[in-house]
């Protein structure tokens, strides 16, 4: 039987608990999960893309089916290369649907044979996103209970310079 893959998209910018849970829920249905930046020249994140992908990498580490890579441009041509048959999308609240259903149709028709996969992540990260976490962290709040540990250090880094 073929490695089943998916890919599980986003600019983690930075990546957090939220995401890491999703992360965990798609590794036990899969083979395989890769975990992928995406860069978008249109965002101008706080992070540059190798400080993204250290935080990645530092998440994943003890999830053995899970791999770690980038990509610009159409996330479906990503998919095709990787040979993924599915795409991670986090559902946080019903304001994300609507985007993210256009997004997956979009992707169908592009190519039918990959298939979206929405994943709710555990309740008590239902609020959270990066954007929350950038402008909590800049004023000085705690966020360490919504990252990990290498993600609440250079954060602080960032803002207490």
């Amino acid at each position: 039987m073929p490695e089943r893959v998916a890919i599980y998209p986003g600019t983690f910018d930075p990546i957090t608990l939220g995401h890491f849970d999703i992360l965990q829920r798609a590794s036990k249905l899969f083979d395989r999960v890769i975990i992928t930046l995406a860069i978008n020249s249109n965002k101008t994140p706080l992070f540059s893309k190798e400080e993204r992908l250290e935080f990645i990498k530092d998440a994943v580490k003890n999830i053995s089916n899970v791999t770690v890579d980038s990509f610009e441009g159409m996330l479906i041509y990503f998919a095709e290369k990787t040979g993924a048959i599915a795409v991670i999308r986090g559902l946080r609240a019903i304001s994300d649907f609507e985007f993210e259903f256009q997004l997956a149709l979009m992707n169908r028709k592009q190519n039918s044979e990959i298939t979206t996969v929405f994943l709710m992540p555990n309740e008590k990260y239902t609020y959270l996103n990066s954007s929350i976490i950038r402008e909590v962290a800049r004023f000085g709040g705690d966020v360490s209970s919504f990252i990990t540990p290498l993600v609440a250090e250079k954060l602080k880094d960032k803002f207490l310079k």
